[in-house]
């Protein structure tokens, strides 16, 4: 796999320990994890990016993939491994 991912999450968040474990499932290994809680500054970037303020905020390379919901919702479409292999989305 060569996408990058990164998920913006805090500590102790439920659905963002539920995101990483289905990414780490996919075979995602170098997750670019930003404690948002910890970091004001990566929290504006996060809401910059993708307009939302709840985590997790998943992106695969550039593109903004949602939340945890989003991510289990291509999970279950079969989409996500396309997105994750580099191929084009089958939308």
């Amino acid at each position: 796999m060569t996408k990058t991912v990164t998920l913006y999450g805090a500590a102790g968040c439920s659905f963002c320990r539920r995101a990483e474990q289905l990414l780490h499932s996919k075979g995602v290994r170098d997750l670019n994890r930003i404690e948002v809680d910890a970091q004001p500054a990566q929290l504006q970037r996060m809401i910059e990016r993708s307009g939302r303020r709840s985590v997790p905020q998943i992106f695969i390379d550039e593109a903004h993939v949602g939340g945890f919901d989003d991510l289990e919702a291509l999970e279950r479409s079969g989409r996500l491994d396309v997105i994750l292999m580099g191929q084009p989305d089958p939308k």
